[in-house]
């Protein structure tokens, strides 16, 4: 074999080689590729709200604002997780403040998207009414309290919102909060003849009684509740409440206090 020809042969074959290995590390890019697409990495940073210092202006200049036009029924407005407004009235306070926060201009919460209730025994005024609005027109959310104890009555909300209907039955239902001129105030979720509110913070979490099949009397019987030990409380700490990190942070932000006077600009 000639000098030439052997140089030749070599070179072919090293060009072979190296096509072979160029084909194989893209054939390994290819799979690892894929392998990312489909094993995405995990997020290990945590969710927290992004706070906007300038939705944060704005809601406070609002809740200024409502303050302002209705000194009568706003007691306070507070901000709590950085970016939720909360007024607080009176009692008969519910029915002006509603109506004003859906009809006026710079307002416009025609949704109610909520009505919620509170039980803390060892307030005077034991129960705590939330209602949730919502903004379309601005998207925008706003929260209003109220309290009430367990003889006083609170106005219904059915003429402002029609939505209101069934979370006042359902609150009358959980806790016991009686709404005047409401249109059909009946139980919603417990039975007929119940006896109690069982999400009072004093109910029994087993109840007064249990219903059960009678193979004898052949039907569906009602009996008084008897436990076979005593009840025993169970005092458990939450992990889940708030962030570690995060529980030193004040739970409200106090916007202003009408009954300390005007506020501040």
């Amino acid at each position: 074999m000639s000098y030439f020809l052997k140089r030749t042969i070599d070179a072919g074959r090293n060009i072979g080689q190296q096509f072979l290995n160029n084909a194989k590390t893209t054939a390994l890019q290819r799979v690892a590729t894929k392998t990312d697409q489909a094993a995405p990495q995990v997020e290990t940073r945590p969710t927290v709200a992004k706070l906007d210092p300038l939705q944060k202006s704005q809601l406070i200049d609002f809740g200024k604002y409502v303050a302002e036009c209705m000194p009568k029924y706003v007691q306070k407005v507070q901000l709590t997780a950085g970016n939720e407004l909360e007024v607080l009235i009176p009692p008969d306070g519910v029915i002006p403040v509603l109506q004003f926060l859906k009809d006026h201009h710079s307002a416009q919460f025609a949704s109610l998207i909520d009505i919620a209730g509170m039980d803390v025994p060892t307030r005077p005024n034991r129960f705590e009414i939330i209602y949730n609005l919502l903004s379309l027109r601005y998207n925008a959310r706003i929260r209003v309290k109220t309290y009430t104890d367990e003889l006083s009555p609170v106005d219904s909300a059915c003429d402002v919102f029609k939505a209101a209907n069934w979370y006042e039955r359902e609150i009358w239902d959980m806790y016991g909060v009686f709404f005047a001129n409401h249109p059909d105030l009946r139980r919603i979720l417990t039975d007929y003849g119940f006896e109690g509110h069982p999400f009072r913070k004093d109910f029994p979490l087993s109840g007064y009684v249990e219903v059960r099949y009678d193979d004898e009397q052949k039907r569906v019987v009602v009996e008084p509740l008897e436990l076979a030990q005593e009840f025993r409380r169970f005092e458990l700490s939450a992990p889940w409440e708030q962030f570690p990190n995060f529980r030193t942070n004040p739970a409200t932000e106090e916007v202003v206090n009408p009954a300390e006077g005007p506020a501040k600009k």
